[in-house]
């Protein structure tokens, strides 16, 4: 498995922005699916967003209207456009690859993860 690289958390106001990064080398990473999870503390990780590999996407109903990810298939990249954070969003946010090319949301959908970038957002 090749892996990801995430970058771009950090700590940032209510109705902030931030911007995640995901990287990787992987030769098929244009075909697959990427995806955005988020753990916050002693909670189970989420759904956030996803985007397929012909650019369809798919949000969890609580980021929808303020989060947009997006892909560049040049740059073997994937990236999470975060507004209007709101303390709730507080999470290690994973980016994740599956090898499937249309829309999964489920974890076990996924068969790499990178090692989680911390978001916090104060109130």
């Amino acid at each position: 498995q090749v892996p990801l690289v995430e970058s771009g958390g950090g700590l940032v106001q209510a109705g902030g922005s931030l911007r995640l990064s995901c990287a990787t080398s992987g030769r098929t990473f244009s075909s697959s699916t990427m995806g955005w999870f988020r753990q916050a503390a002693g909670k189970q990780r989420a759904f956030v967003a996803a985007i397929s590999s012909d650019g369809i996407t798919k949000y969890a109903d609580s980021v929808k209207g303020r989060f947009t990810i997006s892909r560049d298939n040049a740059k073997n990249s994937v990236y999470l456009q975060m507004n209007n954070l709101k303390p709730e969003d507080t999470a290690v946010y994973y980016c994740a690859g599956s090898a499937y090319r249309v829309m999964v949301i489920t974890t076990s959908q996924y068969h790499t993860w990178g090692q989680g970038t911390q978001v916090t957002v104060s109130s």
